[in-house]
C-alpha cells in the first residue's frame, strides 16, 4: 500500500494500529498520518526496540493492509 492510499485510508488504519501499538497516543498517530518514518520512530520510542526492529514491524503491519 503506497503513501497516498495510506493517508486516504488513515481514520480506518489507526484504529488497528492502536490495536497493535496500543502505546501510541492519539496525538502520535494524527502526526503520524501517513508517514512510515515517523511511526516507525514513535514504535522505537515508545516499545524501546531497535530502530531496523521498528521499521520492520511498521513494513509488516503496511504488508498486512495489503492481504
Amino acid at each position: 500500500m503506497n503513501e497516498d492510499t495510506i493517508k486516504g485510508q488513515w481514520k480506518q488504519l489507526a484504529g488497528r494500529m492502536k490495536e497493535k501499538w496500543g502505546k501510541l497516543t492519539d496525538d502520535d498517530l494524527k502526526i503520524a498520518e501517513g508517514n512510515s518514518e515517523y511511526l516507525a520512530g514513535k514504535v522505537q520510542e515508545r516499545y524501546g526496540v531497535a530502530k531496523d526492529e521498528a521499521e520492520k514491524q511498521v513494513k509488516n503491519f503496511r504488508n498486512d493492509i495489503d492481504r
